[in-house]
């Protein structure tokens, strides 16, 4: 973790929530707000840590898992810039309950819990647009604790696919999947073996869905990837 002397837009031009603060809660926010530099697979927190902060992700990418039996991880989540996380624990506050770490080098807003919950406890709109976030981050749980536990392989792996396009899009090629994952990780995303994984992944490829070259997986027909991930 480094500290980084750069500039980014402020946060309220980033993310809606912020839009709510008024111009001398801006002011304190200019003064309070952190940038900090997480290196590739630096952990940015722990499960049971404190919630010492919450983060706003500028670029790169993170990942948000847990760790099951055996040192298994499960990815609940892949942000993309923009994204805030860690907020629900320093509203609750209780420590972390899962894990975070930099998926590649990223660029963080950091701010103290402290700083942020007088934030939400003060401004009623910013509290409301919190509430928002909230909410669809547990609908989208919801959502993925169905998938994950009662899809076939074929609808977990079509998933996770589908999630990865809809997170970062495509290159400029317009079929490759503009995220480099590792088959151990999209396993992880799917709730299976890396070995099912691969095998999918094949099997998909076999059927012309999709082309794998090493980390790279171009799509060729998203539709029967969405019909395979319904049906499940």
């Amino acid at each position: 973790m480094k500290i980084k002397d750069e500039t980014f837009a402020p946060m309220w031009e980033l993310n809606p929530i912020w839009m709510t603060l008024s111009e001398k809660e801006r002011e304190e926010l200019v003064r309070c707000v952190e940038l900090v530099h997480y290196a590739k697979n630096e952990v940015i927190h722990l499960e049971g840590d404190e919630s010492e902060y919450m983060w706003m992700l500028l670029s790169g990418k993170v990942r948000i898992y847990k760790e099951g039996i055996g040192q298994r991880q499960q990815i609940i989540r892949l942000l993309k810039p923009y994204d805030i996380f860690g907020y629900r624990a320093c509203i609750a506050n209780e420590p972390y309950n899962s894990n975070a770490n930099a998926f590649e080098p990223c660029t963080v807003y950091r701010l103290s819990r402290d700083f942020f919950t007088r934030l939400v406890r003060e401004n009623g709109a910013l509290c409301y647009e919190v509430m928002l976030m909230m909410a669809k981050d547990l609908a989208f749980s919801e959502i993925q604790t169905v998938n994950l536990t009662q899809k076939h392989i074929r609808g977990r792996l079509a998933e996770s696919i589908l999630l990865l396009l809809k997170n970062y899009g495509y290159e400029e090629d317009g079929r490759t999947l503009a995220m480099l994952l590792p088959r151990e990780d999209l396993a992880n995303m799917s709730n299976m073996t890396t070995s099912n994984a691969i095998r999918t992944l094949s099997q998909f490829a076999q059927e012309r869905l999709v082309v794998v070259e090493g980390r790279r997986i171009q799509i060729l027909d998203e539709k029967s990837l969405e019909r395979i991930s319904r049906l499940g």
